[in-house]
């Protein structure tokens, strides 16, 4: 199961404030192009925490 489209459109990077980029695989994403952070999903929820983001 992947994000709900409604979860999406709403969720922004809780650093910067930017858009996300969705990123269904390999393993689900989403990206912060202005921070170069990446945020986990897991079990179809966000891991919106700074500090568990990896950046790229």
């Amino acid at each position: 199961m992947s994000l709900a489209p409604d979860l999406l459109a709403i969720l922004v990077c809780p650093k910067c404030k930017g858009p996300l980029e969705h990123r269904p695989a390999p393993a689900e994403l989403l990206v912060c192009h202005a921070c170069r952070l990446m945020y986990a999903v897991e079990d179809d929820i966000p891991i919106m925490l700074i500090d568990e983001a990896k950046s790229f």
